[in-house]
């Protein structure tokens, strides 16, 4: 089994900058990468950034360039850095531990919202 905790949202002014964190605990065999999703209320979970155990990124359209995501190894840990937060990016933040096979792992979400 494999645990995600999740930390680091809160509430930010438009412009702003939040990271998160996600520490992942447990079994690490097989792991393929990991990932941000978020979902706004109403709204399906979207992709926001994954990171393959090599280190390959990828990222949606709509955070690229204001949004870094980044691993530590040694702490089986992700980071997501955002900037330049607009209100659009208020959603939960999910963290996503994808194995080969098929089998994922999810996190219980932390809430990020931007609002003057």
């Amino acid at each position: 089994q494999v645990h995600l905790v999740e930390s680091g949202g809160g509430l930010v002014q438009p412009g702003g900058s939040l990271r998160l964190s996600c520490a992942a605990s447990g079994n690490m065999v097989g792991q393929n990468y990991m990932g941000w999703f978020r979902q706004a209320a109403g709204k399906q979970r979207d992709l926001v950034a994954t990171i393959t155990t090599s280190g390959t990124t990828t990222y949606a359209d709509s955070v690229k360039g204001r949004f870094t995501i980044s691993r530590d190894n040694a702490k089986n840990t992700i980071y997501l850095q955002m900037n330049s937060l607009k209100p659009e990016d208020t959603a939960v933040y999910y963290c996503l531990d994808r194995r080969w096979g098929a089998a994922e792992y999810w996190g219980q979400g932390t809430q990020v919202t931007v609002s003057s």
